[in-house]
């Protein structure tokens, strides 16, 4: 009786396949299209990870489809783009919200932005699968193909234009925290490269081979890899003696922020939350990004509010805006973190190195302000990046490290040479929309994913949320919900030795990728020296 059931099984999993296989036109760009936008369910907030692992399966029978004929290059391209398109507009479909914030000035913007950012986005992946469709082959050898073409296509969505990183495959383990615990190894890149791996493997449960044991060789893996997470998670966390954090969310709408007749109000707000008596008192003190909603430098009475504030031998630390001058004497504005020490004494400044694109930079700048499109954020001045990570001493606490909002996205380029043990990351997610948008969802998960890799905590004041205090294991010690005015107060979590990662950087996950280039080609190689009447036929396949 089980045999026959699984006979059965496996001849409605073969004809499934035949069948995806078998599709073509429309058809197939709108399967592409659906599965797509299926995976996005794996991120944050909804992590159903089972769905992107099943439509990257889908997506190889989809490539096996398109690449049996002529034009098989193209044709996969479509393919790919379809997929990503699917996956990006609904994984970023908030990035619309932000052009809502001043609806007169980029409300018009809306279409083009939903089909330009996750259309071109989508140009990545149609490049993976159609790289992979010039390789394409029969059996394992098409698995390892797209895994690598995929991987070193997200790599470069990652850093093209500086990079965004956001919704990386690795990041649809969103649900199980012990899985992601092996990013402290090889980093997320690494983790996205066996994502793709195993989802693109499953498509091999259709054939009657060896080739099955494949995908049973890589769920072994992942069991094993959640094991060593969750023995990894059985730690007690430690904290920092001595030190009391207060994390201040004050819940600002993005529209009302610099509204002239609000500043007085939002300002006071900061420091009345300041100051709130909650059992012990703070030492240090932490706003979200941009928080005074003007100038600091230009706000004597402000000095004189932080000085009353910090009177206690307390320590404040906030995000703002600061003005300066460019080459030339050309105003600049910087996206800065400030250190206060007791009375307002002022330790240090740090300013944002990662630019966000449309946001506080315009690329192609030329092009897209004569279509009328420019930056979100409307400053006097152009905005103007750093020289990069910093670490700072602060009284009273180990050495931190500042990442404000978007800096938090970038693996291996979140510390400076003198290693920190603590980051916080200053954040205004009020522009990624309301509590039920994703956008601060998926960022927060990237918050977390950060701090394992390096086996440093992160502390993060966001605006409208989610402000949070997060181990070294990606663990949230305490948390504040979007949407909340309030103040999170807590302890520090010591910091980890540095984990491989933190060591190595991306060293093994380029270990890992050269492996499975290895084994795109292995299989085929190993095949033609065997038979070798095939050898001219598949040399002949991959000329251009």
């Amino acid at each position: 009786m089980t045999l026959r059931f699984v006979e059965q099984a496996d001849q409605a999993c073969a004809d499934a396949a035949s069948l995806v296989r078998a599709l073509e036109g429309w058809r197939r760009i709108a399967l592409a299209f659906l599965i797509g936008a299926l995976s996005a369910l794996s991120f944050a907030p909804f992590g159903l990870f089972p769905l992107l692992l099943i439509s990257l399966a889908i997506l190889v029978l989809l490539l096996d489809g398109a690449t049996s004929g002529p034009h098989r290059v193209w044709r996969s391209a479509l393919v790919g783009w379809a997929y990503g398109f699917g996956q990006f507009l609904v994984g970023l479909y908030w990035v619309a919200y932000a052009f809502l914030v001043d609806p007169s000035g980029h409300a018009w913007q809306i279409p083009f932005v939903a089909i330009l950012l996750p259309g071109g986005l989508a140009l990545f992946i149609a490049a993976a699968c159609a790289l992979a469709a010039r390789f394409w082959w029969e059996g394992t050898s098409r698995i390892f193909v797209l895994t690598a073409a995929y991987t070193l296509a997200e790599w470069l969505r990652g850093h093209i234009l500086t990079g965004f990183p956001w919704n990386l495959p690795g990041y649809g383990w969103a649900a199980s925290l012990p899985i992601l615990q092996s990013v402290s190894v090889f980093g997320v890149y690494g983790l996205t490269l066996l994502t793709i791996l195993f989802g693109a493997s499953l498509a091999l449960l259709a054939e009657r081979s060896p080739a099955r044991l494949v995908p049973l060789a890589l769920a072994v893996l992942f069991t094993g890899m959640w094991a060593g997470g969750a023995m990894r998670l059985s730690s007690t966390p430690s904290y920092v003696p001595g030190v009391r954090l207060r994390i201040v969310q004050p819940n600002v709408a993005q529209a009302e922020k610099y509204a002239s007749a609000l500043r007085g109000r939002h300002w006071q707000e900061l420091i009345d939350l300041s100051r709130v008596q909650h059992g012990p008192p703070p030492t240090h003190i932490i706003w979200p990004e941009a928080a005074p909603p003007f100038l600091l430098e230009r706000a004597p009475q402000a000095l004189a509010d932080i000085a009353a504030i910090t009177a206690d031998n307390t320590v404040l630390m906030t995000g703002a805006a600061r003005a300066g001058f460019g080459k030339g004497g050309t105003p600049v504005v910087h996206n800065s973190f400030y250190v206060f020490a007791a009375h307002a004494h002022f330790l240090a400044v740090y300013d944002k190195f990662h630019l966000v694109p449309l946001g506080e930079y315009v690329p192609f700048q030329s092009t897209l302000r004569t279509l009328g499109i420019d930056r979100l954020v409307n400053q006097p001045g152009n905005f103007e990046g750093g020289d990069g990570p910093h670490t700072f001493s602060v009284p009273g606490a180990p050495a931190v490290a500042p990442l404000i909002c978007y800096e938090v996205l970038f693996p291996a380029e979140v510390t400076a040479p003198q290693r920190p043990s603590w980051f916080v990351n200053v954040t205004d997610d009020s522009w990624f929309g309301p509590e039920t948008s994703t956008g601060p969802y998926q960022h927060f998960l990237i918050a977390r994913v950060r701090a394992i890799e390096e086996g440093i905590p992160i502390v993060r004041a966001a605006n409208t949320g989610i402000s949070a205090i997060i181990d070294p294991f990606g663990r949230v010690i305490a948390q504040m919900p979007a949407d909340r005015v309030g103040i999170l107060d807590g302890p520090l979590p010591s910091a980890l030795a540095p984990p491989p990662f933190a060591r190595l950087h991306h060293v093994l996950f380029w270990v890992m990728f050269l492996g499975c280039v290895g084994g795109s080609f292995a299989p085929r190689l190993i095949f033609s020296f065997r038979n070798p009447t095939t050898r001219s036929r598949i040399v002949s396949e991959n000329l251009p």
